[in-house]
């Protein structure tokens, strides 16, 4: 989905008027927003396409982690496509159930004492976000046929 489907979705929930008011923005560029860019003027480049730019350039994440904490989520980058290969799935799954465990394990160490810690609750976190990350990877693997690019990365998120 392109970003300008996006906005026209999501204004379809909103009054675009009342929009353009809280933003400070014409209700016309509003429009505009939800209209496919094109050689003959219609469309704006649209606040979706603005941050897309801004993290492109930076290269940083942080924007991405921040904005979906904002509304209750985290961010876990999908892998990178390496290349094509023949990994077996087995492995892969085992892989997976290794995470878990030692993502429960973590867990179940720090519940010890009836109480979590905050480094006890960010080591959690970061065990469960490689955790999504690399079960992520097993389903678009599972996706593509790609287990060699399974392989490749387990060897670096462990």
């Amino acid at each position: 989905m392109q970003s300008h489907e996006v906005l026209k979705e999501a204004f379809e929930k909103t009054s675009p008027k009342a929009l353009a008011s809280d933003l400070g923005v014409s209700l016309s560029l509003v429009y505009k927003w939800a209209q496919e860019q094109s050689e003959l003027g219609s469309g704006s480049r649209n606040p979706l396409d603005r941050l897309k730019v801004i993290i492109e350039e930076t290269g940083d994440t942080n924007i991405l982690s921040w904005l979906c904490e904002e509304f209750g989520g985290y961010y876990v980058p999908n892998p990178k496509i390496l290349g094509e290969g023949d990994y077996a799935v087995l492995p892969a799954t085992s892989e997976i159930l290794t995470k878990f465990s030692k993502m429960i394990n973590k867990i179940s160490e720090a519940a010890l004492d009836q109480s979590i810690t905050q480094e006890e609750a960010v080591e959690i976190r970061r065990s469960w976000d490689v955790l999504k990350g690399y079960t992520e990877g097993f389903v678009k693997c599972c996706e593509e046929g790609d287990f060699t690019r399974m392989e490749r990365e387990s060897k670096g998120r462990r």
